[in-house]
């Protein structure tokens, strides 16, 4: 008789220990959906002067409408795990969240790590080649400015790259004695 009340204790058990760890698992990832935080990044892109050709400086610069930045994040081993294009706004601002950016590695594949910005294209017909200023040509880092946004379940951590610049192609060369 002991042996017939182990046999239909067991199913019971296991029934309970299942319930357990679904109601665990569910638990973890409401939790998981609250602590969600986006990754964004912002920056700006102008139009340098010619005065300002082959120097970093942006003194004077006016800002670029509908230019072209990608965010190119590598992770560990130097693969591309994310690309993504975007435009900048009437200001030359660019602000994109990094929507479907993965770390595997938290630390390694971090963003301040991983991501650079380049510029892409300019719509100015009078200012439409690329500079290195700030890397907009090899890839600008991120740098954390310590900014973060949050709303009601929303928060984002937001990294600043550049700025960037295009430059007139008929600016000279200038020498300097």
């Amino acid at each position: 008789m002991a042996a017939t009340q182990h046999f239909y204790f067991l199913p019971s058990l296991m029934l309970l220990l299942l319930l357990a760890f679904s109601s665990f698992e569910s638990t973890q990832a409401s939790y998981e959906a609250k602590d969600m935080v986006e990754v964004v990044v912002e920056g700006v892109v102008y139009c340098q002067k010619c005065e300002s050709f082959g120097t970093w400086s942006l003194t004077g610069a006016e800002p670029i409408l509908s230019a072209k930045v990608g965010v190119i994040c590598k992770d560990y081993k130097g693969r591309v795990s994310f690309y993504k294009a975007f435009m900048t706004n009437g200001n030359g601002y660019f602000y994109t969240p990094l929507q479907g950016l993965e770390m595997n590695h938290y630390y390694l594949d971090h963003p301040l790590q991983s991501c650079t910005v380049r510029l892409i294209s300019s719509p100015h017909p009078d200012c439409n080649l690329l500079t290195n200023v700030n890397h907009g040509v090899e890839g600008s880092p991120l740098r954390f400015e310590k900014k973060r946004l949050s709303g009601v379940n929303y928060e984002a951590v937001v990294y600043a790259a550049g700025p960037l610049a295009f430059r007139p192609a008929n600016c000279s060369v200038k020498t300097h004695y």
